[in-house]
């Protein structure tokens, strides 16, 4: 008997709960280099919910892929135009058929022939993803690939070799023996820590330039007082010999002397 599409809807499973099923990082190198990648990322776009970061986590792209446990999970992925919420893992269709549209894999001596060319054909051909790049925390190799003409074609890097990604709107290049990003003006995205101590930096040259300025201030102050002061004490020693020199023509008078014809 046939279905509707309501009834068969009905009938499937929800997948929006299936788990990743990837092993953990191949080391703390690795582990410290994908964190940087996401929270630098989150960071930037603190403000933006249209988007997904997946980090160490698995994508399910087929249910004949499901039914044989040939599960792919790229180190870090990012899919654009969509919901911004946690998932245990990114079920292609339960999200209406989106596929990453930036993938970096963190090579290792166990995983570099698979990510350099299983990965990168799957990545190509099945998961059409616009952008791939590798990156390997102990050599620091770095290559970037662009889908062109349903090919990845090798990207060429700047004169500082960092690679620009036209689908995050940054470059991506080695600084401090990390993968960071960078932006088109060529400055450093920093991590969160690194933007709150940049944040503590300014806020304690703020206070000094503010503890400058009040010393100057202070200083003017002082300087005024003492202008005041000393036109103060000009005008009472004026003072003294306007009434010093009254007193003696005074007394002149006294004597039958008119100060004038002296």
């Amino acid at each position: 008997m046939a279905l509707t599409a309501q009834e068969i809807e009905a009938l499937m499973p929800d997948c929006t709960q299936l788990l990743s099923d990837e092993p953990e990082m191949e080391s703390s190198l690795h582990y410290t280099q994908l964190l940087i990648l996401v929270t630098c990322l989150e960071w930037l776009w603190r403000d933006r919910e249209d988007f997904f970061i997946g980090a160490n986590l698995s994508i399910y792209y087929s249910r004949q892929q499901l039914k044989n446990r040939d599960f792919r999970g790229p180190d870090f992925f990012l899919v654009k135009d969509t919901e911004k919420r946690p998932r245990l893992s990114w079920v292609i269709w339960e999200e209406d058929g989106k596929y990453p549209n930036v993938i970096i894999e963190l090579l290792s001596d166990s995983t570099a022939k698979v990510d350099k060319g299983l990965k990168k054909q799957l990545y190509q051909n099945q998961f059409r993803t616009p952008e791939y790049f590798w990156f390997s925390p102990n050599t620091l190799e770095l290559m970037g690939w662009r889908l062109t003409d349903s090919e990845y074609k090798a990207i060429t890097p700047s004169e500082n070799d960092w690679y620009w990604s036209q689908e995050i709107g940054l470059y991506l290049g080695v600084w401090e023996e990390k993968l960071r990003y960078f932006t088109v003006e060529g400055k450093l995205v920093p991590t969160p820590e690194e933007a709150n101590l940049e944040e503590i930096r300014k806020a304690e040259i703020a206070l000094q330039r503010a503890e400058i300025e009040e010393r100057k201030a202070e200083a003017e102050r002082k300087k005024a007082e003492s202008e005041r002061q000393k036109a103060e004490a000009e005008r009472q020693r004026a003072d003294a010999a306007e009434e010093k020199a009254a007193i003696l023509a005074q007394k002149l008078r006294e004597l039958g002397i008119e100060p004038d014809s002296l």
